[in-house]
């Protein structure tokens, strides 16, 4: 193992936790970590979803109290009794689900709570030009005055970045940042974070794309089950090394699964055509036709802004075409609402789980049979026992790791929240799943597991359908992987594909990875 940091030298150390503890009844989600955050440095922070990566950062950043150790800031024990407490020493996260309040606009979720007043009451002419000079910084184009709600998702990841850079900051979290962005957007926030950390400023980075993570770091900090399992210097460690002590050395995503006769076309699309939610007046799919057979994993992969998300919401009922069809089992369900879809079969996974997926005010097992109603609904009642059984062979069936139905969903790891989504849609037996970027802001533990369900029930006869903008996600489970670019098939592939093969396909420079 690598040595610790607590064996290492302080001078430079600005924050620290030591032998922090932080327990959910009977869950011990840190047991006695020590962690070190440098001047003017990266920290990367590595691990799978559960290991207490996010809970460490809320307890550094005020949100939560440690239930046992402290923490050392300057060289001297602080206790934060909330996040703004540590905002006034300067210490600020960027939260890896996104706090934005959608009815407001980018200036005014920039500036919430921290309003710039003047003698007559707010200033919003100053907050519109500081959140201009934010854009600009951040080389996007966004009018404050844009509600956030019609921000696509990566640009709602922008404005909360820049609202954590409003602050001015001298600790910055950064807890899965790039989960939402295009790749010119990870250039440009590396940008920043360089700038940043040559004026003295301290990073925390949180991310689950590893390579990408290794680009910026200078210290990699491993946590595995709320224990710190390896510290090292980015000159020391490579992705072997982190993949190691994060899951072990036998590690892969699976590959195609085999042994078994694939069924006749569940899916079929014909010539679809999707407009631009946003108005632009193009089509953002544009003439798509493909076809999923009973059994076939099809994996369609593209960079930002192919199309592969208003793809599969049109498929799914959430955006109407202007043209084409969508046959499920040769019949035609084109135009039809979400709700009918799923009682016909056909169910998405959407990508933002928080927003789309799931319901915070919930209890996981409500999550799970929110979709399966029907199962156990008789006229006004309901049956606690069927529901019971659905969500308890749900649990099981997805593997989440849970206290069981009755847990706030909140208490759960965005992994095992993704299953829960997962869990929610397998639920309704259906005959075709889409699944949009279905290892976002998961660990690479827990995308292999996502995966591995998901060839489980390929094997069973369902028709999988998932998209990704990681290519080594392409090369895992499927059979068959369709290149997007602009909104039309560009490229088919076969499982032998080449990584090369695909991004080029894409339009993506090979090099960029």
């Amino acid at each position: 193992m690598s040595a610790l940091p607590e064996d290492g030298p302080k001078d430079d150390v600005v924050l620290a936790a030591r032998n922090v503890a932080k327990s959910y009844g009977s869950v011990h989600a840190l047991k006695g970590v020590n962690f070190d955050i440098h001047r003017g440095q990266v920290t990367t922070l590595f691990g799978e979803n559960g290991a207490g990566k996010s809970t460490l950062m809320k307890i550094l950043s005020g949100v939560e109290q440690p239930t046992l150790g402290e923490i050392i800031l300057d060289g001297e024990p602080v206790v934060f009794a909330s996040s703004s407490q540590a905002r006034d020493r300067g210490i600020s996260i960027i939260h890896q689900e996104l706090s934005l309040a959608p009815n407001m606009n980018v200036r005014d979720n920039i500036f919430m709570g921290r309003e710039i007043m003047t003698a007559t009451g707010v200033d919003f002419a100053e907050e519109e030009r500081q959140t201009r000079l934010l854009m600009a910084e951040l080389e996007e184009d966004i009018d404050p005055l844009t509600p956030v709600e019609d921000l696509r998702l990566g640009q709602q990841q922008i404005v909360e970045i820049a609202r954590a850079l409003s602050v001015n900051s001298r600790i910055l979290i950064m807890d899965e940042p790039t989960s939402a962005l295009s790749a010119s957007e990870v250039e440009v926030l590396f940008k920043v974070i360089h700038d940043l950390t040559g004026r003295g400023v301290s990073i925390v980075y949180i991310s689950h794309h590893l390579e990408e993570a290794l680009q910026i770091t200078h210290h990699a900090v491993v946590l595995r089950d709320g224990t710190m399992t390896a510290y090292a210097e980015r000159k020391d460690i490579d992705l072997e090394w982190i993949v190691r002590h994060m899951v072990g050395d036998n590690f892969d995503l699976g590959s195609p699964p085999t042994g078994y006769e694939m069924g006749e076309v569940s899916l079929k699309i014909e010539g679809l055509k999707v407009p631009d939610p946003g108005g632009a007046g193009y089509s953002v799919v544009d003439d798509m036709s493909f076809s999923v057979r009973a059994g076939e994993i099809v994996c369609i992969y593209g960079l930002m802004g192919a199309g592969r998300t208003e793809l599969l919401e049109s498929v799914a009922g959430r955006l109407a075409a202007t043209a084409g069809k969508v046959l499920l089992k040769g019949r035609d369900i084109t135009g039809q609402s979400i709700a009918e879809c799923i009682r016909d079969g056909l169910v998405l996974v959407p990508e933002d789980r928080q927003r789309d997926g799931l319901v915070q005010t919930m209890t996981v097992g409500r999550n799970l049979s929110l979709a399966s109603l029907g199962a156990f609904t008789r006229g006004l009642f309901t049956s606690a026992a069927r529901e019971a059984g659905l969500v308890g062979a749900a649990i099981r069936k997805v593997h989440i790791k849970t206290d069981g139905g009755a847990a706030e969903i909140g208490s759960l790891s965005g992994g095992n929240q993704q299953k829960v989504v997962i869990g929610k849609m397998l639920a309704t037996e259906p005959e075709v799943i889409l699944l949009d970027e279905p290892s976002r802001g998961i660990d690479i533990g827990a995308k292999a597991e996502v995966f591995k369900l998901l060839a489980e029930r390929a094997r069973q006869g369902l028709a999988v359908v998932y998209t990704t903008s990681e290519v080594g996600e392409c090369l895992s489970i499927a059979h068959r992987i369709i290149v997007m670019r602009r909104g039309r098939i560009s490229a088919e592939f076969g499982p032998d594909a080449t990584k090369e093969q695909i991004m080029a396909a894409s339009g993506e420079a090979v090099h960029a990875h």
